[in-house]
């Protein structure tokens, strides 16, 4: 059995969504704490960029610590698939 296009096709959207289930417990928080700081800075005209960027980090990490294990069981459970599928590719 030779892969056809079909298949490749399949394996490059199944790894956008991997990519975007893994980085979306990241961005989703850093995205509301950008736009919340992003407020706060436009109503009292305190334009340091420190404020915005060290609140930023620090969610980012919480992020991190809280769904790290998932996005890593995540990435490695698409790793072990693509693998598994290697003797398939060779018949």
């Amino acid at each position: 059995m030779i892969a056809g296009p079909d298949y490749f096709v399949g394996v490059a959207q199944q790894a956008l969504w991997v990519l975007a289930l893994a980085s979306a417990p990241i961005l989703i928080p850093a995205l509301a704490a950008g736009l919340i700081l992003g407020m706060i800075q436009a109503a009292t005209s305190i334009n340091e960029q420190t404020l915005s960027f060290v609140p930023k980090l620090i969610i980012v990490g919480v992020a991190l610590a809280i769904f790290g294990g998932a996005i890593m069981l995540l990435v490695a459970d698409f790793t072990r698939d693509m693998f598994a599928r290697i003797p398939d590719l060779m018949r």
